[in-house]
């Protein structure tokens, strides 16, 4: 990158961090630094939950998924509007009625203390695991421009953030999302004008979108049948997006405390309402728009030589080994595939290139999507967007990682801490314990980073497989709790149980996509959970 890059990034990140420690002055209590003493008008929460859920996996890697497998992606989120009527109208409800600091406090109310320890359990556990895959996110981006060891660079990336939301908390982390939110926006309208612009005079941006129609990457709606019937194994589509993306987007915003946590901070009922119903409006939208540069920039490449290979930087360390001359070969074969415009071949031939790459680094991840987008930045954009576009994969980093580190600490002493160690303390201590909490989750965090690096599948898809894994069940105990006011605890907390087992069985069988595994996990709990209680009752009878 060149200096004027290097300033913008620095002075980007570094006013994020000074921004984030100003606006950190709050009540030091926990209802200060876990929900910003539920102060918060609608527009804040809305920015705060969008930055919690808009990763730098999001703007990094969606891009790089739609280049390879068009815009089908965009269905996964069809069922997160209707997700926000239910939440908005059944669940907010609830958590702002009983003023709990975290959702599980209202497990407890309903069942039992076996049960709250359990839901929170999972959370930590998804949540955490997810976590580290978003500090790895843009640790990528870095090492990869600076030719950094990726494990210092993880080390970096986490002690940066962690300055700020450990000694901020939930109103820290709220007013840096706003800015951060507001610099992604305009840097990515940037990037989607600067793309069209690129390409050749006669072609615009609808002979673009035209064009990569024809090459099948404007799926936008997909069935998921064919000849041999509905595949269910099919990630993204139509139903999977509406039935599997329902469950997921309801069990995320309405019981995963990152995103709970985001809406507890509003004012009141109405403002948490307001920013959710706003938030069901504009993400479809938003998530279309970044698929969207990731089919600019496959046209662009219609018209300019792609490279046969993402990720320089692996690369270069490959061609340090034996390997290093039929790496060149398949260069050379491929530069002659493209002045012929021999798509077939070139296409082959990329597919070659992976397979030599994958013999002279083994054991490393040879799939280049996630870095599609980052390459195309540093070749073809100008000096000064190229240190912006940077800093908005950090900033977007920071705001869903700051958010996610705030609510592992509150659940952690409000479930766990409070529950059953240290049960009354001051409110300083309070405030302080859930400081240190933040750091130990911190470096957890960048722990679970430093073996992210080998992910077969791209980022963005494999955060949600991890979520899939553990929503479904969550919210089934949610909709049980709700719903069911027939079903006890020891019911709901084996049928939930058996549930997590069973949905990690299915995983492991690949017998559906990971979307369908959040409907099964919510089903199987409330089905359980139903017949355990029946049995129970039937037995005291007998």
């Amino acid at each position: 990158m060149s200096s004027i890059d290097w300033v913008i990034l620095c002075v980007t990140l570094a006013g994020i961090v000074v921004y984030g420690i100003y606006k950190s002055r709050t009540t030091k209590n926990l209802d200060g630094y876990f929900l910003s003493n539920r102060s918060l008008p609608w527009y804040l929460v809305l920015l705060s939950i969008m930055g919690t859920q808009a990763s730098a996996i999001t703007f990094l890697t969606g891009p790089g998924q739609a280049y390879s497998d068009g815009m089908r992606f965009v269905q996964y989120y069809f069922g997160l509007p209707l997700a926000m009527i239910v939440i908005s109208i059944f669940f907010v409800p609830v958590f702002t009625r009983l003023k709990v600091y975290t959702a599980y406090e209202f497990l407890e109310n309903r069942f039992d203390l076996k049960t709250r320890t359990l839901t929170s359990f999972l959370f930590l556990l998804s949540r955490g695991l997810s976590t580290g895959i978003s500090i790895f996110a843009p640790s990528i981006v870095l090492s990869s421009l600076m030719d950094w060891n990726i494990y210092y660079t993880n080390l970096v990336m986490g002690g940066l953030l962690i300055i700020y939301t450990m000694s901020g908390g939930a109103k820290a982390v709220a007013h840096t999302q706003k800015l951060q939110m507001i610099i992604v926006f305009v840097a990515l309208f940037l990037v989607g004008y600067l793309a069209v612009s690129l390409l050749p005079d006669a072609i615009g941006f609808t002979a673009a979108l035209r064009k990569s129609g024809e090459m099948g990457k404007m799926n936008i709606i997909t069935t998921g049948f064919t000849e041999n019937g509905f595949d269910w194994q099919d990630k993204y589509n139509i139903w999977s997006g509406l039935i599997g993306g329902f469950f997921l987007a309801l069990s995320y915003f309405g019981t995963d405390h990152s995103q709970v946590g985001r809406y507890l901070t509003a004012k009141d009922i109405k403002e948490s309402r307001k920013g959710l119903l706003m938030n069901g409006l504009v993400k479809v939208p938003m998530q279309f728009f970044i698929l969207l540069l990731g089919i600019l920039i496959f046209s662009f490449y219609q018209f300019n030589k792609a490279p046969i290979y993402f990720d320089q930087a692996k690369v270069t360390v490959a061609k340090q080994t034996a390997y290093k001359d039929s790496l060149v070969v398949l260069e050379k074969r491929y530069d002659a595939a493209i002045a012929a415009t021999a798509i077939t071949e070139s296409k082959a031939l990329r597919a070659q290139y992976k397979a030599v790459l994958q013999q002279a680094l083994p054991g490393q991840d040879t799939n280049d999507n996630n870095y599609i987008f980052l390459r195309f930045v540093m070749d073809y954009l100008p000096k000064g967007l190229i240190g912006l576009i940077i800093a908005i994969i950090f900033l977007a980093s920071w705001g869903s990682i700051a958010a996610a580190l705030n609510s592992l600490a509150a659940v952690t002493v409000v479930d766990f801490h409070k529950k059953f160690f240290v049960k009354e303390e001051t409110e300083i201590k309070d405030y302080h314990v859930s400081q240190w909490y933040t750091f130990g989750w911190g470096v957890f965090c960048i722990i679970i980073a430093m073996f992210a690096q080998n992910i077969g599948n791209s980022l963005i898809e494999a955060v949600n497989i991890l979520g899939s894994l553990f929503y479904g069940v969550i919210l089934g105990i949610f909709l049980v709790a709700l719903g069911l006011k027939f079903i006890r605890g020891h019911a709901v907390f084996y049928a939930a149980l058996v549930s997590e087992l069973l949905v990690i069985l299915v995983y492991q069988q690949e017998i559906v996509s990971f979307l369908w595994l959040n409907a099964i996990g919510a089903v199987l709990v409330v089905g359980l959970a139903s017949l355990f209680q029946l049995f129970t009752r039937l037995k005291k009878i007998s």
